[in-house]
């Protein structure tokens, strides 16, 4: 009961912050000379209405459910992880080193291995955070930012020196294309709706399943609430935490490598846009629970997808879009400051009379 209670409890503040935020952004636009109600059925109406306009808007919400992931099983074992963005690009990196210098291989073998670089690529670099936290104690807020710094760098540099395209008509710097036997099919004709939502959907299925389902997840959930009583029960907290970056890192990995395979195919300069940060959001608007991701991903895809006819049709530039987004999560972030948890921890209690007077 206490379970559903909470579950209806994080749906309810979901669904609230959602609305807070339509109606603010509402008056805003209404503010700068815009009609919020026109504005919102384009934002609709070019997200959801009719086949193309859904499946752009699920192809949008694939990256965000991984990125999301990524964040939200850190967050399980009580790290941050901001470096979602750098994963990903590591990802994106190593998938296409094997998408485009791996050949004569059938795409039944191309595409896992294609996947699995990827995944393994994101993985590497979420643990070097982990180990940071582990021997030296590195703030992985710290660490993270850092970390996407210097991937975002490496990948700039890679596509303008060692693998440009030197036979491409543009100058951009760019990779070579993916090879064809390592692109992800499409599942819908006539759209860009790719194989990537089935990973997406299987991917929240382990995830769901690894947290509720087995001793690792278990492990890792009892060590985010309270590393302290995890310790006295015999679970090594740094172990755990190391794999929940690990994890962490191949979600955003397989992110950064679907984007390749299905949509880029072929590594440029700042492909990722905010990805990194977007997942964040997701994770905190879903509670970081299986279901709440995919919803809120599916939610940020939509608002991605339709801001574009919006500011087609109603002259309401895109750009409102983030601050829809900024607002849905300051309100749920919000609900948890003024909980009462934390508000027991920020009051100093009032001492007993007992203690009062105890010299």
């Amino acid at each position: 009961m206490k379970r559903i209670c909470a579950k209806a409890s994080g749906f309810f503040t979901a669904a609230v912050s959602i609305l807070l935020a339509c109606v603010i952004t509402g008056i805003l636009m209404y503010g700068m000379g815009y009609n919020p109600l026109d504005a919102y059925y384009q934002l609709f109406f070019g997200a959801v209405v009719g086949l193309s306009a859904l499946s752009e808007s699920v192809v949008k919400m694939v990256p965000l459910v991984f990125t999301g992931l990524s964040f939200a099983i850190a967050k399980r074992s009580g790290l941050v992880n901001l470096g979602a963005t750098g994963q990903l690009y590591i990802g994106a990196l190593c998938t296409t080193v094997v998408g485009v210098y791996v050949t004569g291989l059938p795409a039944a073998l191309h595409i896992p291995l294609a996947l699995a670089a990827g995944c393994a690529g994101g993985a590497a670099y979420g643990a070097v955070v982990g180990f940071l936290k582990n021997r030296f104690q590195a703030n992985e807020l710290i660490t993270t930012i850092m970390l996407n710094e210097i991937a975002t760098e490496l990948v700039n540099c890679l596509v303008d020196g060692p693998m440009k395209d030197l036979d491409a008509l543009t100058k951009f710097p760019q990779s070579k294309a993916i090879l064809d036997s390592a692109v992800l099919p499409k599942i819908l004709t006539g759209t860009r709706l790719h194989a990537g939502f089935l990973l997406a959907l299987l991917a929240v299925a382990l995830y769901g399943v690894f947290m509720k389902r087995t001793k690792w997840g278990y492990e890792l959930r009892v060590v985010g609430m309270n590393p302290s009583a995890a310790r006295t029960a015999g679970m090594s907290v740094q172990r755990t935490q190391l794999l929940a970056m690990l994890l962490a890192g191949g979600f955003a990995g397989l992110a950064g490598s679907i984007e390749m395979l299905a949509i880029q195919k072929r590594l440029m300069q700042s492909f990722a846009g905010n990805l990194g940060f977007d997942g964040i959001a997701v994770a905190l608007l879903g509670g970081n629970q299986p279901l709440g991701i995919l919803l809120s991903a599916f939610l940020f895809g939509m608002m991605s997808n339709g801001s574009n006819k919006m500011q087609m049709l109603s002259n309401v530039p895109s750009a409102v879009i983030y601050l829809m987004q900024g607002l849905i999560i300051l309100f749920v972030v919000g609900r948890y400051l003024y909980s009462k948890k934390l508000w027991e921890g920020l009051i100093p209690q009032r001492k007993s009379r007992r203690e009062e007077v105890r010299p």
